[in-house]
């Protein structure tokens, strides 16, 4: 497979960006670590998929080539084939799953593919990519499970030694395991004393599954926000490489996914998606011990998020941080109270995003009024502050997320 490696990064020269491998000084305090990042995200299409993809169709025959191509995406693999595709003059046809976020399905037609969608999961876009192929005769392009795509994404593996050749781990997403069977094997060829740590969404974790039952098998799918990485199989190929090259795979919730992504978003000016988050939300979390004061790399592998669902882990962040609040307040009915109520909110030094009255659906009293208040505030601290100025003034007051009872002076 090194072999492979290397023909493949002397292949795609040249039509692959050469992703930056930079330093975190905040996560490597944070983490006890030299912390790097292998910035995926910033390629043509938002993911490393262009590196295999891009191989396998240089690897195709002309005959091959001349019959169109067709593949089966969660999103990345498909833009990857659509835009070198194009690129390249060829016809290409992608099968994406129903749940695809809308980004990835616009770039992908964007890129200049027929775009099918159908079934809930990967699996079931693979099914039906596989018909097609068989009814049209078109070549299909595998999104992990073939030695020229992880070729292709091996070339990472190369990049980094030669970026940061000191590296002690490298932390890679794990779904259908083509790029960390690619980045594996080129490791293991030149540099086998590096530590290669997977990482799966605890909602889909194929992989880990497969290897505790010796054979790949099938695991129940869930909702994950890391849509990259949840294939329900793994790959013969790329499951035999991560047996025998993986040092260890590891798992990581959707909670610790989100607050990754915000956390990339905040500290790195990184726009990560929820699989490429997956590797610092298993190191922030003290899930990889192997990192522990040494030189790690994680590997963003994609940025393709879409906006709404970045919106929700933003504000999601925010609410649990306390820099978000909702406060539900009761203030006596009559002219002035909401005004002296702001008024109390802007000494505070908070600032007011919404209000709303209700009169009708409530139990308070009739001379009386619900008001919530949606705020933005400095942090939890100062949300308790902000509460103990408003119950000081003889209010009523509760944040809606906390299920202690209502404060009052």
């Amino acid at each position: 497979m090194a072999e492979l490696i290397e023909q493949a990064r002397r292949r795609i020269a040249g039509a692959i960006y050469e992703s930056p491998c930079a330093r975190s000084e905040y996560f490597s305090r944070l983490c006890g670590i030299g912390a790097y990042f292998k910035l995926e995200n910033l390629q043509m299409t938002g993911s490393f998929k262009e590196r295999g993809a891009l191989n396998r169709i240089l690897t195709l025959s002309e005959e091959e080539r001349s019959r169109g191509l067709i593949t089966a995406s969660a999103g990345n693999h498909g833009q990857a084939v659509a835009y070198h595709a194009h690129r390249l003059g060829l016809e290409a046809t992608v099968v994406m799953p129903l749940p695809t976020p809308l980004i990835k399905v616009a770039n992908t037609r964007n890129f200049g593919a027929d775009v099918r969608l159908a079934g809930e999961t990967f699996d079931d876009a693979t099914a039906h990519a596989r018909e097609l192929e068989a009814e049209h005769g078109w070549t299909y392009v595998h999104p992990f499970d073939d030695p020229q795509v992880v070729a292709g994404q091996g070339t990472i593996g190369f990049e980094l030694m030669t970026q940061e050749p000191d590296l002690e781990v490298v932390v890679v997403p794990i779904g259908g395991g083509g790029v960390i069977a690619g980045i594996a094997a080129a490791y293991k060829a030149h540099r086998p004393q590096t530590r290669i740590i997977g990482v799966q969404a605890e909602a889909v974790p194929s992989m880990r599954e497969s290897l505790a039952a010796g054979r790949p098998v099938t695991v129940e799918r869930r909702h994950t926000i890391a849509e990259g990485i949840a294939v329900k199989r793994p790959g013969d190929l790329t499951m035999g490489l991560v047996r025998e090259l993986v040092d260890d795979i590891v798992t990581v919730d959707e909670e610790e996914i989100a607050n990754a992504v915000l956390l990339l978003l905040e500290r790195e000016k990184a726009v990560v998606e929820g699989a490429g988050a997956s590797v610092l939300a298993a190191v922030v979390n003290d899930h990889v011990p192997q990192a522990k004061g040494r030189r790690t790399a994680m590997v963003l592998t994609g940025g393709n998020i879409d906006v709404t669902l970045l919106s929700r882990i933003i504000d999601r962040g925010l609410t649990k941080d306390g820099r978000l609040v909702r406060l539900d307040v009761c203030v006596k009915d009559r002219p002035g109270a909401l005004a002296a109520l702001l008024n109390l909110v802007g000494e505070a030094g908070a600032n007011v995003l919404e209000t709303h009255h209700e009169r009708a659906f409530t139990a308070l009293g009739l001379n009386e009024v619900h008001i919530e208040l949606r705020l933005e505030t400095r942090g939890l601290e100062h949300v308790e502050e902000l509460i103990q100025r408003i119950a000081g003034a003889g209010l009523h007051v509760r944040r809606q997320t906390e299920p202690e009872p209502w404060h009052e002076h």
